[in-house]
């Protein structure tokens, strides 16, 4: 989608658009105060959002995703927990998060162009933790889809499904992997993960090698006409 307003991209070019008056509340909710200013707050004026706790706080933002959040004494606090990082920020000073953005990118964080989670026509997968010379992903195979036919120069991956049903290729060989059953994919060896069942498949993979980035690829066919 192109970074323009829809007001220059459609409204001013159409003849086909009518504009009625709307008695309603409005918030673009276009940084973490405005979030702050519409969700329920408490005795003190806090926003609790996933599993917080807040002790002689007032006025503040507590939003957590993967983990506990507690907080103490915080006054005009925005505290916003996800899996990859955690903003912590004065009320009122939000805005501002753009010249964080912009830090970020000046020091090559991936943080500002990955996420844990990433999703493909297949399905997902989140990166659990990673460290020198390993990765471990949680994969998810939507019913009926499947990865492409590829190769990696630099990992070897360990597959161990969690759930539903795998159909695997490596090298020549195709076989069935089922729930509390594991394969090994030698690294500079043609694979596939395939989900031929009804619900979805999930495996928990296991990377090792000197080289781990997502551009480690060669497909050979891909459903999708994703090609090298």
């Amino acid at each position: 989608m192109p970074n323009i307003s829809i007001d220059y991209a459609l409204a001013e070019k159409s003849s086909r658009i009518a504009v009625i008056p709307l008695q309603l509340k409005w918030s673009d909710v276009g940084s973490w105060d405005a979030l702050y200013d519409i969700l329920e707050k408490d005795g003190k004026g806090n926003a609790l959002k996933g599993d917080c706790v807040a002790v002689d706080c007032s006025n503040s933002l507590l939003l957590g995703s993967d983990r506990l959040v507690a907080a103490v004494g915080l006054e005009d606090t925005i505290v916003v927990e996800t899996n990859d990082v955690v903003v912590v920020a004065k009320k009122g000073e939000t805005q501002k998060i753009k010249d964080l953005v912009g830090l970020l990118k000046k020091s090559c964080r991936k943080e500002v162009n990955e996420h844990t989670t990433t999703y493909r026509p297949w399905g997902s997968y989140t990166v659990l933790t990673e460290g020198s010379g390993f990765k471990v992903k949680r994969i998810m195979v939507l019913p009926g889809e499947r990865l492409s036919l590829q190769m990696h120069y630099h990992r070897s991956e360990h597959w161990v499904v969690i759930a539903g049903t795998a159909k695997v290729t490596i090298g020549e060989k195709e076989i069935m992997v089922h729930e509390s059953e594991s394969v090994f994919v030698p690294k500079s060896t043609k694979h596939c993960l395939e989900n031929p069942g009804k619900i979805p498949l999930e495996i928990i993979e296991v990377q090792t090698g000197a080289y781990l980035e997502e551009d480690d690829i060669v497909r050979f066919n891909d459903i999708y006409g994703r090609i090298n």
